[in-house]
């Protein structure tokens, strides 16, 4: 096994997502995770528990998500790049503590390796049902950020992408794997270190006399102080002032929440990434994410043998969602097709961008296993009819 003086991997390998991810995570710098065992997502932090101990990590099996989700909030107010893992019911388990984080501004990382739900539904089984619950999962307005990979390569390469927003923006970000990219296996390139961009924690350069936690001085985005490092701050989950102190106004409630929205919608443009393919002059576009992406390459090419123009779009972030793009394109053709390995989310987010400028058809799967790629070919057909 290769790794850098740090112990982190480099070369190629043949790991599977979970692997991946975690060997992703170690490679951007985390050293504290903290999670609870549950399937399709146990293997990243078992990957990350036997190497931490080579770089000096740290990971603790907490009694449950409630726990974990708050360690990595606490872990992360000490400076420590943090992240959990989890998948289903855990993930709806940690929402408080994720709308915590982005009240308090704390940077870190939620892997949410998706299975088929509601409840404990199919721990072994993919689905991508999660994807809504991501943006609107914790209560109040808030923004957010979640990536979504579609290969074992993805998931080392955007869990490093998912640390760095989340140290430039701090806002704790999602990373929604589902179990099929999860537990697929495939060659996994590692670069060196000094050829992977990280993004360091932004720390205050003030004298702690002078620093107030929350103080921007015009920009969106406060400067970072640690805990340990002498400066005297207050941070909760209430509504509260540049001290960090709770004020119960309505007037500090505007000024509060509404920049942790600008923070992320301001940025939109610069946090967006998707990939768009044979968009000009195409008829029906195609639009998916994670692993139904890579099942939805056989439907296109079933229906483009039958001479409909595609396009094709799979989303790399899914949050913020490209809204613009889709309400340009939507004048142009005849319908969004959207197969998705749940009842049919995005495709209520395509809908609203459309705004009946075209059809947004929904290709829904209800987890357990992928779509047969003739139900997305079929779909693709009638709507370009």
């Amino acid at each position: 096994m290769k790794t850098d003086p740090a112990g982190v991997l480099t070369g190629a390998h043949y790991l599977d997502g979970d692997y991946a991810c975690g060997e992703g995570a170690m490679a951007a710098g985390c050293r504290f995770v903290a999670g609870y065992p549950i399937t399709p997502s146990t293997e990243v932090v078992e990957r990350i528990s036997r190497r931490f101990p080579f770089m000096g990590g740290t990971f603790i099996q907490m009694e449950d998500e409630l726990a974990s989700m708050a360690a990595i909030v606490g872990a992360s107010w000490t400076g420590t790049k943090s992240m959990t893992v989890t998948s289903g019911p855990g993930f709806s388990l940690m929402m408080e503590n994720i709308g915590l984080a982005a009240m308090m501004e704390a940077p870190c990382v939620v892997v949410n390796v998706q299975r088929g739900g509601p409840s404990t539904g199919l721990p072994t089984m993919v689905g991508q049902q999660d994807v809504m619950q991501a943006r609107w999962g914790s209560h109040g307005d808030y923004r957010i950020i979640a990536l979504c990979p579609q290969s074992p390569q993805e998931s080392f390469d955007l869990v490093i992408d998912a640390f760095n927003l989340a140290e430039l923006y701090r806002v704790p970000v999602l990373f929604m794997m589902d179990e099929c990219v999860g537990h697929m296996t495939e060659k996994v390139i590692i670069p060196e270190a000094d050829q992977i961009e990280i993004v360091p924690r932004r720390l205050t350069k003030k004298d702690p006399a002078d620093y107030l936690p929350y103080q921007t001085n015009g920009e969106l985005i406060p400067e970072f102080a640690r805990a340990g490092d002498g400066y005297k701050f207050h941070t909760t989950g209430l509504t509260h002032d540049e001290r960090g102190y709770p004020v119960m106004s309505a007037a500090c409630q505007k000024q509060n929440v509404q920049r942790l929205i600008d923070k992320i919608k301001l940025n939109e443009e610069q946090i967006i990434r998707f990939e768009a393919e044979a968009i000009e002059g195409a008829d029906i576009v195609v639009l998916s994410y994670g692993i139904t992406a890579r099942v939805a390459r056989m439907g296109i090419e079933l229906a483009r043998k039958q001479g409909i123009k595609i396009g094709v779009i799979r989303l790399i972030v899914l949050w913020p969602f490209p809204e613009n793009y889709i309400r340009q394109l939507a004048g142009n053709i005849k319908a969004f097709v959207v197969p998705e390995i749940n009842a049919g989310q995005m495709v209520l987010e395509v809908e609203r961008c459309a705004a009946g400028q075209c059809r947004a058809v929904s290709v829904p799967h209800l987890g357990g296993g992928v779509h047969n790629p003739e139900d997305i070919a079929q779909a693709i057909v009638e709507a370009a009819q």
